[in-house]
């Protein structure tokens, strides 16, 4: 399930579709139109707390879909006061990072390698890393295709072209030039990094020949029926090429990315912690031996009693207890390192 958008007669409308498989490809259903604005069908109880109305669930119940809580509001989100998704942002993101930890089966990445289409490789690629020379795309993690996977082409085209929003307009017809992949009709050496310099005519007629050669494709619709026209899809490629102009030669800074990349395994040297032994020893109250030989759980128990005498719920005061916590927190990290305490000179 997801959500597409599409402009008719000028204004921007919103859709709750869903991928399916049929007849060994995946095709797209409405289920739900939201109109000019999926907000009105968010209800905000109080505080930070939100819910979507019943007659959006009880209408996909309706067409047999069963749909989470979680699923139903990631297609809201977008549409979510900004002050309420600022406070449950963190909670999402935490729920997404357990479902990354998941290791991708063999079976489940080959069968990605199989089904990726080109087109998105160079799309992906692109968009992931900024480099017009496309000849580290080999090198790309499998993982990221894997949404990609048991998604109709409607759906994967939204996703682009949410992805697309964030490149800059000196990058639209730099990113054409590279997905439809038309830097391999030349022989310059200069053509992979800089379009501007090859002949502009002949990069014209053969983005209209792929283009078309795209349009055509029925596997990768994944549809067999006729169009009139060009997909609407691809319109907003034509309007890229022909409407923008090429970004700045790229060698520098492909040039510059790649030095960087090499570098990549460069780490910042740990830091040193803010709070000294000698200090340590005095917020809390003990010998500097007794915090040297003191396990983690009597410092916890330390912490606590003391944390109960400096709090300002307790007559304690803000600077004491923030003192008292960061000198906690250097203690347990040194001894989960096993570091050296330093010392003021």
């Amino acid at each position: 399930m997801y959500l597409a958008k599409h402009r008719i007669k000028g204004r921007l409308h919103y859709f709750i579709r869903e991928s399916y498989e049929e007849d060994g490809c995946y095709r797209s259903r409405e289920l739900f139109s939201l109109g000019t604005n999926p907000a009105r069908y968010i209800v905000y109880p109080g505080g930070n707390a939100f819910y979507i109305d019943e007659v959006v669930e009880d209408k996909l119940c309706l067409l047999g879909v069963k749909a989470g809580v979680d699923e139903i509001e990631d297609v809201f989100w977008p549409f979510i006061k900004p002050e309420v998704r600022r406070v449950l942002e963190c909670f999402r993101q935490r729920a997404k990072a357990r479902r990354k930890r998941i290791k991708m089966a063999p079976v489940e990445a080959e069968q990605i390698r199989r089904e990726v289409r080109e087109f998105d490789k160079r799309r992906i690629h692109y968009l992931r890393s900024g480099r017009m020379d496309q000849g580290t795309i080999g090198r790309m993690p499998i993982q990221l295709y894997k949404w990609l996977a048991g998604k109709s082409r409607d759906e994967i085209e939204q996703r682009f072209m949410k992805m697309e929003q964030y490149l800059k307009p000196r990058e639209l017809k730099n990113y054409v030039f590279v997905i439809f992949n038309l830097q391999r009709f030349f022989t310059e050496s200069w053509a992979k990094q800089m379009p501007q310099g090859l002949d502009q005519n002949k990069i014209d007629k053969h983005f209209l020949e792929e283009i078309c050669r795209l349009d055509s494709d029925a596997s990768f619709w994944g549809k067999e029926e006729d169009q009139d026209s060009l997909h609407e899809y691809l319109i907003r490629y034509v309007i890229m090429f022909f409407d923008q102009e090429y970004g700045p030669d790229s060698l520098l800074q492909d040039y510059i990315r790649e030095f960087m990349d090499a570098r990549r395994k460069w780490r910042m040297p740990p830091g040193r912690s803010s709070v000294t032994l000698e200090e340590a020893s005095t917020i809390f109250g003990v010998t500097k031996d007794v915090l040297k030989t003191m396990t983690k759980r009597s410092l916890v128990r330390l912490y606590r009693r003391m944390a109960k005498k400096v709090h300002p719920d307790k007559g304690g005061t803000s600077r004491e207890f923030v003192q008292l916590t960061e000198a906690y927190h250097s203690l347990l990290k040194r001894k989960a390192k096993g570091r050296r305490w330093y010392t003021k000179r």
